[in-house]
């Protein structure tokens, strides 16, 4: 084990949760919209990524870790966002 990692608590878990699953969503449906520029195969492509990197958040169980995962979450997210303004 690493130096330094705090593990998270099931209260920790819990409290992120939420938030986790919300990010999850909101990426996947910025996916779907029509005004990026993406093919079928791309769009797919990208939500099987976006799947795969949330389900191996999913298993993290150092605060640290779930906390990377919640702020690129937030970036890919505003990057997706700032994509479909014309």
């Amino acid at each position: 084990m690493g130096r330094g990692l705090i593990w998270a608590t099931a209260e920790d878990l819990s409290k992120n949760r939420g938030k986790v699953l919300s990010l999850y969503r909101q990426i996947l449906r910025s996916l779907n919209s029509p005004q990026l520029p993406l093919t079928y195969a791309a769009r797919l492509a990208k939500k099987a990524e976006v799947r795969s990197i949330f389900l191996f958040g999913a298993e993290e169980r150092s605060l640290h870790n779930i906390a990377d995962l919640i702020d690129t979450a937030n970036y890919s997210l505003s990057i997706l966002k700032k994509g479909r303004l014309p």
